[in-house]
């Protein structure tokens, strides 16, 4: 089986909740803490290809940042990857992924698409 990494953040229960179903399925996945390590532009290019996905939608619209700078903004892919990495909090939660495979695990039981 590839490994399994989550984009958690421990504050956010659907993050605590996805990183739960994968423990009860007997996964210790890689816990990537992106708050505290903000992940690349090229690393998220290569999330975004893996959940095929564009930036703009890995966007979380309710944060307060997003009100204040992004609101009605029309930014290009590539502003919106610079966004993300600027701001990681902005990057919707919890994200898993499997191999070349990635879900936005919101409700957490998506994870159950990788599997």
């Amino acid at each position: 089986m590839s490994e399994i990494t989550i984009y958690h953040y421990n504050r956010c229960s659907k993050s605590r909740n996805a990183l739960s179903i994968l423990k009860e399925k007997g996964i210790e996945p890689a816990i990537r803490l992106y708050m505290e390590e903000a992940p690349s532009a090229a690393e998220l290019k290569e999330l975004l290809n893996k959940l095929d996905l564009p930036a703009k939608d890995l966007v979380r619209k309710t944060e307060k940042i997003y009100k204040e700078k992004y609101k009605d903004k029309d930014l290009s892919e590539e502003e919106w990857i610079e966004a993300l990495v600027e701001n990681p909090k902005l990057i919707q939660r919890p994200i898993v992924i499997k191999g070349d495979k990635a879900v936005i695990a919101r409700p957490p039981e998506r994870v159950e698409e990788l599997f």
